[in-house]
């Protein structure tokens, strides 16, 4: 009886302030969803690091008019270095066609590069990744080489960037979350206000402050997990149509987001978006407003 009379009070509430409500949920679909997207990429960045670092290699570029005797005794010195873990020898025509291969979503691209501005390379892979300055003291001034990139560098620079993001989107889901909280707490205050009469007579018969708080507290707890479901169908809608559908093509490049991490959302967001709300709505009940 009393578990129908605090739920027939939940609905109660939610519809007498409906559009506080909306908002609130709304807001907590926003925040939520906002948290689960840098949760994700936060991850997602973790994950393409030890990738992409464990593959890095340092490429040295020949000169276009690198003779053989030159190519030959760059590979013997680079097979015999106690630096070099693995050599790979790229001759122009291969480094064309990986180009066209991984540039084939681009045709404009491949079709304004030409082939001899692509030249021929020695792929290396280091025992130490940390060495490259002595790989490019000891080779980058052999005859022949044109110049020594380390693709651990591009990378930092791209890491760094994803890592901005990774911050903005935290920031922006802080904000979101602050704001969300303090549509609880006023949606709670306004119903708690509204019922004032009710909570009086409650309290003059006997009922215990849980009893009275409770249908609060579940209605702001509703509109968090509802929250979250929304959220996380924001995320799973975004799987399914940008990243394996518009963004697939980039796969190659950003490692992608497998359905096992989207479906940790699930109970990290419905944990943050009841757990939060419950709190936010205890808080609220037990220090601003009587009851």
């Amino acid at each position: 009886m009393r578990l129908k009379y605090v739920l027939s009070e939940v609905l109660t509430g939610l519809w007498r302030n409906v559009t506080m409500t909306i908002a609130m949920i709304i807001t907590m679909t926003v925040s939520l969803t906002m948290l689960g997207a840098s949760l994700l990429l936060f991850f997602q960045v973790n994950k393409m690091e030890d990738f992409f670092y464990q593959r890095v290699e340092v490429s040295i570029f020949l000169k276009s008019d690198v003779t053989e005797e030159q190519r030959s005794a760059l590979k013997s010195g680079l097979e015999g270095s106690p630096l070099v873990k693995e050599v790979t020898y790229e001759s122009q025509d291969q480094a064309w066609e990986r180009f066209q291969t991984q540039f084939r979503d681009a045709p404009d691209l491949v079709k304004a590069t030409k082939k001899e501005s692509l030249p021929e390379s020695y792929r290396v892979k280091l025992k130490d990744p940390t060495k490259v300055k002595d790989l490019t003291a000891e080779f980058g001034t052999q005859p022949g080489v044109s110049d020594v990139v380390d693709q651990q560098e591009l990378l930092k620079k791209v890491f760094e960037l994803l890592g901005a993001l990774q911050t903005l989107a935290l920031t922006v889901a802080i904000i979101q979350g602050a704001a969300a909280l303090l549509l609880v707490a006023n949606t709670i205050q306004v119903a708690a206000y509204s019922k004032r009469r009710e909570v009086a007579v409650m309290k003059l018969v006997g009922a215990s402050n849980w009893f009275i708080q409770l249908p609060f507290v579940l209605e702001a707890v509703f509109a968090g997990l509802l929250g979250a479901l929304l959220a996380f169908g924001g995320l799973v809608a975004a799987k399914f149509f940008f990243i394996d559908g518009s963004l697939k093509a980039l796969a190659n490049v950003l490692l992608p987001i497998d359905w096992g991490s989207i479906w940790l959302m699930l109970p990290v967001l419905c944990g943050a978006g009841g757990l939060v709300s419950a709190i936010t709505a205890w808080v609220t009940l037990r220090f601003y407003v009587r009851v």
